[in-house]
Protein backbone atom coordinates (compact mmCIF):
# COMPACT_ATOMS: atom_id res chain seq x y z
CA UNK A 1 0.00 0.00 0.00
CA UNK A 2 1.00 3.53 -0.55
CA UNK A 3 1.34 6.27 1.91
CA UNK A 4 -1.68 7.96 -0.92
CA UNK A 5 -4.34 5.20 -0.32
CA UNK A 6 -4.01 5.10 3.70
CA UNK A 7 -4.26 8.92 4.37
CA UNK A 8 -7.96 10.32 3.99
CA UNK A 9 -9.29 13.11 1.20
CA UNK A 10 -9.53 16.18 2.64
CA UNK A 11 -13.25 16.67 3.27
CA UNK A 12 -15.06 19.23 0.98
CA UNK A 13 -15.66 21.16 3.70
CA UNK A 14 -12.18 21.77 4.54
CA UNK A 15 -11.13 22.46 1.76
CA UNK A 16 -13.95 25.01 1.33
CA UNK A 17 -12.45 26.70 4.44
CA UNK A 18 -8.61 26.75 3.19
CA UNK A 19 -9.93 28.11 0.63
CA UNK A 20 -12.08 30.89 2.35
CA UNK A 21 -9.32 31.86 4.52
CA UNK A 22 -7.15 32.57 1.32
CA UNK A 23 -10.13 34.42 -1.06
CA UNK A 24 -11.36 36.16 2.52
CA UNK A 25 -12.62 39.20 0.59
CA UNK A 26 -14.52 37.71 -2.50
CA UNK A 27 -16.04 35.27 0.18
CA UNK A 28 -16.92 38.38 2.43
CA UNK A 29 -18.62 39.50 -0.33
CA UNK A 30 -20.36 36.42 -1.42
CA UNK A 31 -21.41 35.89 2.21
CA UNK A 32 -23.02 39.38 2.45
CA UNK A 33 -24.56 39.28 -1.17
CA UNK A 34 -26.11 35.84 0.12
CA UNK A 35 -27.51 37.55 3.43
CA UNK A 36 -28.84 40.26 1.50
CA UNK A 37 -30.49 38.33 -1.07
CA UNK A 38 -32.20 35.47 1.16
CA UNK A 39 -33.23 38.79 3.77
CA UNK A 40 -34.76 40.54 0.77
CA UNK A 41 -36.40 37.05 -0.27
CA UNK A 42 -37.75 36.67 3.15
CA UNK A 43 -39.16 40.13 3.36
CA UNK A 44 -40.66 39.84 -0.12
CA UNK A 45 -42.07 36.62 0.94
CA UNK A 46 -44.04 38.64 4.35
CA UNK A 47 -44.89 41.51 2.29
CA UNK A 48 -47.03 39.55 -0.64
CA UNK A 49 -48.20 37.55 2.30
CA UNK A 50 -49.57 39.54 4.66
Amino acid sequence: MSASQTEPKPSYVKLAMRNMVQKRVTSLKHFVLTTVGLLAVLVGLAYLTR
